[in-house]
């Protein structure tokens, strides 16, 4: 069951309309932008943003580092490359100004001249994104780039590096893009939901960002839940809200859950519990990670050995090709994966042989795609064991065995 794009009524929302908004509706809902200046930058820093990617770093402290280096350029970072996660795409699809505002926003803050919002190539978000463009007369410093449908492209470097000419593939670091970016020069990059929330922050305050959330970890967020549930989809929710109440808002479970993978592909297996929430201090109570705050239920009849074998199939076929534990390692780990799916007279033999894979690759990567693709391997060991169990004996406990993740069959270039 692919992750579907479906509305869901919060009472919270501010990021997300329940219908696309063109600029007279958005300046309707909104208002204008304030004048900006330097004092903007100790409200985001005061408001606790954080970076909406997956990464979670503060967001005042990297506007403070490009600002300071000068000459920088913009990135609003919307390319999505985690198949399960859909928020950004539902974030451009319908409000679009709001991630332009932010972009704006932020390069004055970092006085930047010139702004490239990229997104994947799909057709119909980079249209919506150039027709909010053509609406504006505020615009003449954005761009927008449709980047490679990869895995790894959304990552900073390897975004860098393709917008300066070369492949979507990560890159030694240092220097960092708030360093040597885009032609050299300092370069922000920013998730494009971090950059709407910038645009709140301008309009509202600090303390109004922070009437959401917990005092740890402040504001709303938007998250893709999918799996058993009735209307998979994208809800926007305070961060520290119950994992029961996102499935309450997507029509509920439609049948029991056994486990739920939180924060997408580099995330982790977690054991279904009432007891977790949406945030970095309840899931890593449980090894698990927030991530891109992608939250799919995995219902009681399904396997989670053949989930996770999907997965790390695709994994395997998105390496960049720039390490042997990344071209050689991640593939042997998806052949003994499968093997261990199929239950057959090598599957034991399988079973054995990841902990020897594990060695090999972990740590050892030329970037981080190795030991993401490792961890969600160690998290479905730990709390499949009894399945995996199962499998090394020549069963299985599924009762459907239709893809509950999405992995995309087709590989894309690399430019």
């Amino acid at each position: 069951m692919t992750v579907l794009l479906e509305r869901v009524t919060v009472r919270t929302a501010a990021l997300l309309p329940d219908e696309p908004l063109d600029l007279l509706e958005f300046e309707r809902v909104y208002g204008p932008l304030p004048a900006i200046d330097a004092r903007l930058l100790d409200a985001i820093e005061a408001s606790g943003l954080t970076g909406r990617g997956g990464a979670g770093f503060p967001t005042a402290r990297k506007l403070r580092a490009v600002r300071a280096a000068g000459r920088a350029i913009v990135v609003g970072n919307g390319t999505e490359g985690e198949p399960a996660s859909l928020k950004d795409k539902a974030l451009l699809d319908r409000n679009p100004h709001l991630v332009i505002d932010g972009a704006l926003v932020a390069a004055d803050l970092v006085r930047s001249k010139r702004i490239v919002l990229a997104v994947g190539r799909d057709r119909s978000t980079r249209q919506t994104l150039e027709t909010a463009l053509a609406e504006r007369r505020d615009a003449g410093r954005v761009s927008v780039a449709a980047a490679p449908d990869r895995f790894v492209a959304g990552e900073e470097s390897a975004l860098v590096h393709w917008l300066n000419g070369g492949e979507s593939k990560p890159t030694a670091t240092p220097p960092r893009p708030f360093e040597r970016g885009v032609d050299g020069r300092p370069t922000l990059v920013q998730n494009v939901e971090t950059l709407a929330n910038i645009a709140l922050i301008a309009r509202r305050g600090a303390t109004w960002f922070r009437g959401a959330g917990t005092s740890d970890e402040p504001g709303t967020v938007l998250a893709t839940v999918g799996g058993a549930v009735s209307r998979p989809g994208v809800v926007e929710v305070p961060l520290g809200v119950p994992l029961a109440d996102l499935f309450a808002l997507c029509g509920g479970l439609t049948e029991p859950a056994q486990a739920y993978l939180v924060g997408g592909y580099f995330g982790r297996w977690v054991a279904a519990s009432d007891e977790l929430l949406l945030s970095r201090k309840s899931l890593a109570g449980v090894g698990g990670t927030l991530g891109a705050r992608v939250v799919v239920a995995l219902g009681g009849r399904s396997c989670g050995v053949v989930e996770t074998a999907r997965v790390v199939a695709f994994g395997a076929a998105q390496s960049a090709g720039q390490c042997g534990p990344c071209v050689f390692g991640l593939r042997a780990l998806a052949d003994r994966l499968e093997e261990l799916a199929r239950g057959g007279a090598r599957a034991p033999g399988a079973f054995a042989h990841l902990e020897r894979l594990e060695g090999q690759i972990a740590r050892r990567g030329a970037c981080a795609h190795p030991d993401g693709v490792l961890g969600f391997v160690r998290s479905a060991v730990q709390v499949f064991e009894r399945e995996f169990a199962l499998h090394r004996a020549g069963g299985c406990s599924a009762v459907d065995r239709r893809p509950v993740l999405p992995a995309p069959g087709r590989i894309g270039a690399w430019r």
